[in-house]
């Protein structure tokens, strides 16, 4: 027998996916994280799910894991000690970045600081010119005082940015030759290896980023191989990317900034497949833990992608998933700020202490603590029976942090909790949505995440979304996504020029020489030639214009008959962004991008016929909800997941109870089980 394994690492719970590779049953587990050493949780979280279905280890033959330690290292400033070497004259640039503030009307919202102190920027003599030809060879002399001078000063890693390198990486090379010579214990990140592209202080900012986190990263990965190989299990473990797409994990150490939003990329690969399987394809998607609640758009089945993003404040030029991340979750803490107002987030109890309902120290009330009072989850026990929680505990912590500091009874307090934490939601997903011309109208909501379901109905029924579709395991969701997407990695090539017909042959030629070291890492992942696909992206732009737009492109295009049809796509896409296109503008290639894919097998969902049979709640319990014309309790069905079966139909106000999550469904709402076990929630009754 051969079984496949997922696992997310989120800030409160791991989740851990096991998937029967011959039937495609499925089975999950959730165990509390362990942040101190994320490892700690997975191994566990393995050991019990492989025991818990007497499973040999033996038999696990595929391994994948999504982990939060690069995201975790920057927010808690605990990288490794970094230098910086760049051209001589623009040591400061890292601490200049593009003047600009975070918040422009915010006088108090300062700047991060940068993440290598000025004590440890050097310059290296040596200069290129814009068309990378040399202007000043680099002074090696000068490159040995400087890396000695790092030695010296305690340094763990090395980041190298060169002006201009992307066109000719000649002098950085000699660098990196050059520090791993006089000091080979020293991590090396080049910004030519990491993101070759122009527009400097990017490109800057991305290769000092991925310096701090190697030695970090490094050490994390190589603690968890070593741990896989000591609990036998036979499989080389993958590492999800930014990308959606994973990779082994000893490639992933040269660029583990790759990394940095890798759970909930995950998240959003596994709708991606539920949109293939269910023919939904346009999805916000919407994944709410115990820290945060992350939301992503898929259109036309695709998500969506940003070649550059901030992490932490600092720009990454690296593709990623394009989610947006709110300081919602199950355990973030709501209070009362110095106005008076009732405030919920970002900062969360975590997994320790914890909300106070989990009975584990906390003592600040939370959004699950809310949930709890309201009668929206289990008043005596989470988790299927295996979390006991403390109702008492919860209600302590409301009236003394929220009560007594205002006018608010305990009713009021828990309900505005929930109707807090909802409207920072809804303004997330029109972030999403509604300012970047999407009307939320042609969507449906993809719910997951151990919160997503005490909250979908809700913000479906704000922002006028017809239907919310909740996956048979919502909660396990993300490391789902880990058995159902394929290794990729990203390369890209900067050369200006003019877009005509007669440039596609010089295009062609940018992305064969692309395609060659796709292939490379592709070979080193042992794929084989039929499991191998590229993806082909050009950012274009009218001359003179500062950003370009990412246009696709098919290997057939790339001739003079090609350009067309390019240039049309172009044209529409600049319209929808800006209202505008002019027609006889002057078009200009900037970047050539092209992505390596290597196709894995992967987790097979398999069709169940319907029933006509009527589903039979297992009791009721008072339910208060905010969220109709007449707030109150009202007497709602309680039904356990594995009691809805396909084509059941059932009208709310009613709670789904599961393992892994607590689904609530409102009055007039109602919701249908489709042929694959997912819950659609139909937002304004039945559908026509």
């Amino acid at each position: 027998m051969s079984y496949m394994v997922g696992v997310d690492v989120g800030g409160t719970f791991t989740d851990v996916t096991l998937v029967n590779s011959r039937t495609g049953k499925i089975k999950n587990h959730k165990v509390s994280s362990t942040p101190d050493d994320p490892s700690r949780a997975i191994m566990k979280g393995i050991r019990d799910i492989l025991e818990m279905n007497d499973i040999a280890v033996e038999d696990v033959h595929y391994l994948a894991h999504g982990t939060t330690v690069a995201t975790n290292a920057l927010i808690e400033r605990k990288g490794a000690v970094t230098g910086l070497i760049v051209t001589e004259g623009f040591r400061d640039l890292l601490e200049i970045g593009r003047q600009t503030r975070p918040s422009l009307y915010n006088f108090f919202d300062e700047k991060p600081e940068p993440i290598i102190p000025g004590s440890l920027r050097f310059e290296a003599s040596e200069r290129l010119q814009a068309n990378g030809n040399v202007y000043k060879p680099i002074d090696e002399e000068s490159l040995h005082k400087v890396i000695d001078s790092l030695k010296e000063k305690g340094v763990k890693s090395v980041a190298v940015c060169f002006l201009f390198s992307y066109l000719n990486p000649e002098h950085e090379k000699k660098a990196v030759k050059t520090i791993r010579e006089r000091f080979p214990e020293a991590y090396v990140s080049a910004s030519h290896e990491i993101v070759p592209e122009f527009r400097e202080y990017s490109r800057l900012s991305t290769t000092a980023l991925n310096a701090y986190l190697g030695p970090v990263m490094k050490n994390y990965m190589e603690n968890f191989l070593s741990s896989v190989k000591e609990y036998g299990i036979p499989a080389e473990p993958y590492i999800t990317q930014s990308n959606g797409g994973i990779i082994s994990i000893n490639e992933s150490v040269s660029s583990p900034l790759r990394t940095a939003v890798s759970g909930p990329a995950a998240g959003v690969v596994a709708a991606k497949n539920l949109a293939e399987l269910t023919g939904y394809k346009n999805m916000i998607t919407f994944d709410m833990g115990g820290t945060s609640a992350d939301f992503s758009l898929i259109e036309n089945g695709e998500p969506k992608i940003s070649m550059e993003r901030e992490v932490e404040g600092f720009p990454a030029r690296i593709p990623m998933l394009d989610i947006h991340a709110c300081g919602a979750g199950g355990g973030s803490i709501a209070y009362i700020d110095n106005g008076g107002a009732l405030k919920v987030g970002p900062e969360s109890a975590g997994s320790l202490p914890g909300p106070a309902s989990y009975g584990r120290g906390g003592t600040r009330p939370t959004v699950t603590d809310a949930n709890l009072l309201l009668g929206r989850l289990n008043p005596k026990e989470i988790l299927g029976g295996r979390m006991a929680v403390d109702k008492e505990a919860a209600e302590r912590s409301i009236k003394e942090h929220i009560c007594e500091k205002s006018t608010l009874s305990l009713v009021e307090a828990t309900a505005g909790i929930i109707s807090v934490v909802n409207a920072n939601m809804s303004r997330a997903i029109r972030l999403i949505s509604i300012q970047k011309g999407h009307d939320p109208r042609d969507f449906t909501l993809v719910s997951f995440g151990g919160a997503g379901g005490l909250h979908c109905s809700a913000l479906a029924k704000e922002l006028n979304i017809p239907r919310v579709l909740i996956p048979p395991s919502p909660g396990t969701f993300c490391s789902l996504g880990l058995l159902v997407t394929d290794v990729r990695t990203d390369y890209v090539r900067s050369s200006l020029q003019e877009a005509s017909p007669e440039s596609m042959d010089i295009v062609d030629g940018h992305f064969e020489e692309l395609k060659e070291e796709g292939n490379k890492l592709l070979d080193k992942e042992n794929i084989p030639e039929s499991k191998r696909k590229y993806e082909l992206v050009i950012d274009m732009r009218f001359k003179g214009q500062n950003y370009e737009i990412p246009i696709p492109v098919e290997w057939n295009e790339l001739n003079p008959f090609g350009f067309a049809s390019l240039s049309q796509r172009f044209q529409e896409q600049h319209e929808k962004i800006y209202g505008y296109a002019k027609k006889d503008g002057v078009l200009e290639f900037v970047n050539y991008r092209l992505t390596a894919v290597g196709e894995l097998p992967k987790a097979v969902f398999e069709k169940t016929e319907l029933t006509s049979d009527v589903a039979l709640a297992r009791n009721t319990r008072q339910v208060y909800f905010t969220e109709v014309e007449e707030p109150g309790f009202y007497e709602t069905k309680i039904f356990a997941r594995e009691d809805l079966k396909p084509g059941n139909k059932v009208q709310g106000p009613l709670i789904v109870e599961q393992m892994d999550t607590t689904i609530l469904v409102l009055p007039e709402q109602t919701i249908i089980v489709d042929e694959y076990g997912n819950l659609i929630i139909n937002t304004f009754g039945e559908e026509d």
